[in-house]
């Protein structure tokens, strides 16, 4: 399980150090292998290998006549890309990747169980803030949270 959040800097070749703390588990489980891909928020997914073909899989075998999978398979699948630890715990981040996201100098890393999410900083903490009104005002949970304990 990845949770947490965690402030990072992007290097002048867009490289990001992954946190310690998360290395050793995804040297055991990927081997170090990561896929980057968009999200609709505007961030970026970092999955594990094994976790990502688990999610191209289930998404592939979805009809690919429906718009909205169509659309889904087009952005996931077609912003995936592989990237690899390496000796110091960095990926590097493609150019595209990181324009889509706004990703320039610092970034916040957002342990989401299975995969992470990585945000601009100044984006995160706009949505974060949002987030927090947004719940604050309407003060319900959705029939999906209403069972859990919070």
């Amino acid at each position: 399980m990845f949770r947490g959040v965690n402030n990072l800097n992007l290097d002048a070749k867009g490289r990001v150090a992954i946190p310690a703390r998360y290395r050793d588990r995804l040297a055991e489980t990927a081997e170090g292998r990561l896929v980057v891909t968009v999200d609709r928020d505007g961030c970026l997914l970092l999955y594990p290998f094994p976790e990502w073909e688990r999610i191209e899989q289930a998404l592939m075998s979805r009809p690919n006549m429906d718009k909205q999978v169509r659309r889904l398979q087009r952005l996931l699948l077609g912003h995936a890309t592989e990237c690899d630890l390496d000796s110091q715990g960095r990926i590097l981040l493609p150019t595209p990747l990181r324009e889509f996201a706004g990703l320039d100098k610092k970034a916040v890393l957002v342990g989401q169980g299975n995969k992470f999410e990585l945000w601009d900083e100044e984006t995160w903490i706009g949505q974060r803030d949002a987030w927090l009104k947004e719940e604050e005002e309407s003060g319900e949970l959705s029939a999906a949270l209403e069972s859990l304990l919070l």
